[in-house]
This record gives C-alpha cells, structure tokens and sequence, in this order.
C-alpha cells in the first residue's frame, strides 16, 4: 500500500504495554546469564485476511536493528495474505531476549487487525460488485481508528471516513456529511448548497437526504439545486422508522431517474452486516455503495500464538504442538538493513 510507519510508541517499545510475565521473564534470563537463539513461529487457528503484520514487522525490525544479522533473520506474509488455519504468517530467529517482551504488542496487532480484516472481507464479499466503505471509527477508541481503517482497507474495502486510517493505507478519506450539519442548517438542500460552495471540487457531492423529509422528495429537490455536481445521495433511515429498504432505494432511483438524475449515485448505510447487503442483493437493491460501520469495528479479534520450535539448533515444542521449523514455503525474508541504518 505504499506508506511508511512511524517508529512504534513508546508504550510498546518501553515493554510497558506488555504481559508483565514477559518482563520478569527478561529478568530472570538476565541474571541467570541466559540469551539462547530461538526460533519463534507465528500463526492464527482459523483461515483469514492477514492484517498488522506490516506493523508487526515494523516492530520487530526496530527491535533486531542491532542484533547480530549473522544470526538474526525475520520472514512473514503480508497484509492482505489469505490465511489457512495453523499457517505460520511470521517466523523470528534471534536471541530470545533481542524479542521476547514484543510477543504481546506483535500479536494484539495481529488478533485485531486481522479480526477487522477478515470481517471486511465478509462484506466485500457480499457487496460485489459493488464498493464498501468503512464507517467504524465512531465505535473505537480514537487512538486505533488508524489502525481499524487501515484494516478494513486491507479486508477489501475502497475507503474509509478517517483520514489518518485512509493515509495509512494511501487513499483520500471518504464522506457524505453528518446529519448535524442539516440539522443546523433546518433544512437538507441548504445544507447541500453550502457543503457545494464552501468544499474543493476534489471532494464529491454525496448528500444525506433522510433527516427532514421523505427520500425520495429529499433526493429529488437535492438533484434540482445541485444538478450535475451532485455525485450521489446517502440513506441512513433510522430503525425508528424500519431502516433503509430494498423497496425504498428501488423508488428512490426510479424518481431521480424519471426526472433525469440517472448520474446520481445511491449509497446506503445504517447498521449493515453481510445478511443485510445480501438482502438489498437478493432483491436486486440499485444500490451503488454501501457504508458498513460496527460489523467490521466490533469483530472479535482473531487469536494468534506464538511458539519457540527450535533452541540453539535444537527442536523443541510444547505439548501438542511438533518441534522444530514447520514447513511454510509462502513466508518471505524481511530485509532488516534499513532498519539498522536509521
């Protein structure tokens, strides 16, 4: 996706937001003299979209930056990788006490990214042809609205509302308008002037037309003030009101199309999951993006392990699991000479 991080956060460096195991366990190491090579193998137990392994290798190669590169080699997927159930999507060899307290902060990456990925991919999946647009960052803490956009993009979506999460993965943040700003304005077309006035030409026309009035009525006196500069109109009928329906959008496009709006483009929101996109999908909806917000914000986070399977050469595993490297022919070396020359 072609951005760059950022040095990870204090917090996560300092081992701060880590287990506090992991710490006692540095410290036991270092005072009994102990700093073995490990090999340490990553993966998930269910098939999904990988996501936070950028962000992931982005701490580790902070982290191994000056470790001994005759010993020390990173190799992972990438964003964006399908997944299998048990596939190894990041392998560390290095000095245990080079990594060993990152192990919570490289795999809470992981689990939450790759849970919002996977829940975007649902609804891509669902939409096609058609765009999804991620809406979640009102469901998150402000802090990791980056990351979730930056996830959801990953998953397959083609924008997001903030733009720190869609700078993150290279693209322009995505809106209509607010129902406040109507409702400031007391009226829906003066609102949709002054957002045509006062906003660059880069910006597209899209006007929320279901604050007021009926829709349609909405859509149609929009479509007159602004014309041809009107990209699109958005419905987000509340539940108060039985939601946005496939019937509702069927009349919506039928009236702006009778009247010469065929350009006017329909995007539909409020509270949509694979079932409801299926539904509009089902009965051949003209809807032409749909906005998804906590169905992909408010997926679980999907679990990742990770296991040391060699020791200074020598295979080992816990129980249940098989010593030794496992075959993984899809991971790829990470070069780490950038990061030892910042």
């Amino acid at each position: 996706m072609g951005h760059q991080r950022a040095r990870p956060s204090h917090e996560i460096m300092s081992g701060d937001s880590a287990d506090v195991y992991f710490a006692r366990a540095e410290g036991i190491l270092e005072k009994e003299g102990m700093d073995p090579l490990v090999t340490m193998e990553v993966f998930a137990r269910k098939d999904a979209v990988l996501c936070g392994i950028d962000e992931a290798r982005n701490l580790l190669g902070h982290v191994l930056a000056t470790a001994d590169p005759s010993e020390t080699t990173l190799e992972a997927l990438d964003d964006g990788d399908l997944v299998g159930s048990k596939e190894i999507v990041l392998r560390i060899r290095a000095r245990y006490r080079r990594f060993g307290l990152y192990e919570t902060a490289m795999l809470g990456m992981l689990s939450q990214s790759t849970g919002w990925a996977t829940a975007a991919r649902e609804c891509v999946e669902a939409a096609t042809p058609e765009p999804v647009i991620s809406f979640g960052a009102r469901h998150v803490h402000p802090d990791i609205t980056d990351v979730l956009d930056y996830a959801a993009i990953v998953g397959g979506c083609v924008g997001a509302s903030t733009p720190a999460g869609a700078r993150l993965a290279g693209l322009n943040p995505t809106g209509t308008m607010p129902h406040s700003l109507v409702l400031i304005f007391g009226d829906t077309v003066k609102a949709a002037e002054a957002f045509d006035r006062d906003l660059g030409p880069d910006v597209p026309r899209i006007v929320l037309v279901d604050t007021f009035k009926d829709e349609a009525e909405e859509a149609l006196r929009v479509a007159h003030a602004l014309g041809d500069r009107l990209y699109g109109i958005r419905l987000d009928t509340p539940s108060e009101r039985g939601r946005v329906t496939a019937d509702l959008v069927h009349e919506v496009r039928a009236r702006l199309d009778q009247e010469g709006y065929g350009h006017v483009r329909i995007v539909v929101s409020g509270g949509l999951d694979p079932e409801r996109i299926r539904y509009f999908k089902d009965a051949g909806s003209p809807v032409d993006s749909y906005a998804v917000g906590s169905y992909i914000s408010g997926a679980a986070p999907i679990d990742f392990t990770g296991d040391i399977k060699e020791i200074d050469g020598r295979p080992i595993a816990k129980r249940g699991r098989i010593p030794g490297v496992t075959s993984s022919p899809r991971l790829r070396l990470v070069d780490l000479a950038p990061y030892r020359e910042a």
